[in-house]
């Protein structure tokens, strides 16, 4: 926590605003409007609820394709099958490891080709890093595809300072207790559009209509954030700039660290990227460095310090095992290699020399 968030809570019980509504919901939204330069913004439960908000706006029905990054946490992807439609997912690239536009192209003339409806992209930007949104938005404009741009690890992240989530009709973020800011559960859709995002608002609060009594016509959620977790939001936006510079010093940390280790490379920051370095992850060749990703995860958990694989792509999950997959490869051998090394903002310094102590063992012992 930053310190003000109490501050905003308090103001909360004073004025009684304790339900879905109040001063905390109103500024929290206009404080990510000021910050990422979208024209409009909902504060919601969750991330998911906002993609699949975002997906209903872009009138995804069953039977409906919606093209989906495969290197992704799942909640990226299982919105679409909340609505019956079918997630369509695409590979990586190396230089950013987001959706690889060449897949993206390959999967769109192919789904159309075939007679499919295809209503919508979704690319995510992992872990911070801002996906080739260029190329993505010439896709989309080519073939008239809107995007949601799943942007839930990436508040702060910008590609020549336009930030990341204003560049689709929707972007999404995410206020999980992991996120580079929390509000312990929320997220948030915005957009360009004022008509898409009061619409989502209406949803969002069980699609009720102005009637005197209980009146609805459409399918409505219970996906409105409440007025005193907006008020941790608003506390959490008074650092969100100080949240960025710690995660970029793990980051420069662990490049300090392993940077010069033949077989360890680190998610690449392309010239005119800004990642917001949510995670630091990096990729361990075993055919180079003698040691597989595992090894160091295994040796980092028999000292208690946590670290994780990246995400398996969806396409390998049991779940999704008969969707449709595009690449060549590339999410899989990021699975296989991929390590999320501890990243926490209150990251201090005898935690960093405790990881340091078990890296190095860890190399040294199989150099």
């Amino acid at each position: 926590m930053g310190g003000d968030e109490l501050s905003f809570i308090h103001d909360a019980f004073e004025n009684n605003w304790i339900a879905p509504a109040g001063e905390n919901l109103s500024g929290f939204e206009h404080d990510l409007v000021n910050y990422t330069g979208a024209s409009h913004s909902a504060v919601l439960a969750s991330g998911t609820a906002a993609i699949h908000l975002g997906l209903i706006l872009l009138d995804v029905h069953p039977g409906d394709v919606v093209i989906c990054q495969s290197l992704t946490f799942s909640a990226s992807a299982n919105p679409i099958t909340y609505l019956g439609a079918e997630p369509v997912f695409v590979d990586s690239e190396h230089e950013t490891w987001n959706m690889c536009p060449e897949a993206l192209e390959e999967a769109v003339r192919d789904q159309l080709a075939k007679g499919k409806r295809v209503k919508a992209i979704l690319p995510v930007h992992l872990y911070g890093m801002p996906a080739q949104m260029d190329r993505i938005m010439d896709i989309s404009e080519r073939y008239c595809i809107p995007v949601l741009e799943d942007a839930a690890e990436a508040l702060g992240s910008h590609i020549d300072g336009k930030q990341c989530g204003t560049f689709g009709t929707f972007g999404v973020f995410s206020f999980n207790g992991n996120k580079i800011i929390t509000t312990s559960g929320g997220g948030a859709l915005v957009s360009d559009d004022e008509d898409l995002i009061r619409k989502s608002k209406f949803l969002a609060t069980q699609a009720r209509e102005p009637a005197p009594h209980y009146q609805h016509i459409e399918v409505g959620y219970n996906y409105r954030m409440s007025n005193i977790i907006a008020g941790i939001g608003r506390g959490q936006m008074r650092v969100l700039d100080e949240r960025i510079r710690q995660r970029r010093a793990n980051f420069e940390f662990y490049r300090g660290l392993l940077g010069s280790i033949d077989g360890i490379t680190f998610q690449p920051e392309p010239e005119g990227y800004h990642s917001n370095r949510w995670l630091t992850t990096i990729l361990v060749d075993p055919d180079v460095t003698g040691f597989t990703r595992e090894d160091v995860r295994l040796s980092l958990a028999e000292d208690h310090i946590e670290s994780r694989p990246v995400w398996k792509p969806m396409h390998q999950q049991p779940l999704y095992r008969k969707a449709k997959y595009y690449g060549n490869g590339i999410s899989c051998k990021l699975f296989d290699q991929g390590l999320c090394l501890p990243s926490g903002s209150n990251l201090s310094g005898s935690e960093r020399e405790r990881i340091t102590g078990v890296l190095q063992e860890t190399i040294l012992c199989n150099v």
